[in-house]
């Protein structure tokens, strides 16, 4: 009788503690599908890549009277052609500059229809869908070449032996609402702002989701001692699109011509 009443007591807690409510995620959630950003001045100006100083320069120009009634596309070229040379050109090193900006005829990706290294897929223009694949790892696809990358959460080291690759090799961990992500074993290749960038580099990206849940921030801080003087910050801004899909690249068309916009 009483290791029946035991058996029937340890099954009723059992059961009451299943039916209790599931405990509230640790980390914040980043999952789904973003893509365009939210239709504002500065967040149009992120929608490949921006800085502060660029939008530092595109605030000032859209404060001023004498711009009231010049084109936005005006403004924000002028915005990008400042960053471009007063942040990015003063911390490349001396090796980048000579192939700085890249001429777009000697673009891989147009030339070959090579895919793009994770230091340009991280700023890419197209969709970012982003999923839990398990308990120790994110996968992230982009839309610019249907590309795929695995983020690993269970805090794992690069082995020695792996080589680099145009994607890298991804860890990340939670901060606080920030997912961070470190990224090395990447090999040379090219970077958004029309440089090019050595296998020593390394990217930390700090990924922010809005309050409301429908605006997706990027911090990214790329460091290569063979490329840059300094550290560059570059930022990149998203809006949530559950309807948004991804269509698989099925062939890439060459461009039989080039602007340089130099």
């Amino acid at each position: 009788m009483y290791f029946a009443f035991r058996r029937c007591l340890i099954i009723a807690v059992f059961l009451a503690v299943s039916a209790l409510p599931a405990a509230p995620q640790s980390h914040p959630n980043f999952e789904g599908m973003w893509s365009d950003p939210p239709f504002t001045a500065e967040d149009t100006f992120c929608a490949a890549w921006c800085t502060d100083v660029g939008l530092e320069r595109l605030k000032a120009l859209l404060d001023t009277p004498a711009n009231d009634n010049k084109p936005y596309g005006d403004l924000s070229s002028e915005a990008d052609r400042y960053q471009r040379q007063q942040y990015i050109r003063a911390r490349l090193t001396d090796a980048a500059l000579k192939k700085f900006p890249l001429d777009p005829a000697a673009d891989p990706g147009f030339l070959r229809c090579e895919p793009w290294g994770v230091a340009r897929q991280i700023a890419a223009r197209h969709q970012l869908r982003i999923r839990q694949q398990g308990s120790d790892r994110l996968e992230l696809r982009y839309g610019e070449w249907d590309a795929y990358r695995t983020v690993y959460l269970d805090g794992r080291k690069r082995p020695a032996s792996q080589p680099s690759t145009a994607m890298g090799f991804s860890v990340g961990h939670y901060e606080g609402d920030a997912l961070v992500i470190e990224t090395s074993g990447i090999s040379a290749n090219l970077t958004s702002y029309s440089s090019d960038h050595s296998d020593q580099l390394r990217i930390v990206e700090r990924y922010t989701r809005a309050t409301d849940g429908k605006r997706l921030s990027l911090s990214a801080t790329l460091e290569d001692p063979v490329s840059l003087r300094q550290p560059i910050v570059l930022k990149k801004v998203w809006s949530w699109a559950p309807t948004s899909e991804i269509a698989p690249y099925k062939d890439c068309q060459r461009p039989t011509e080039f602007s340089t916009g130099k």
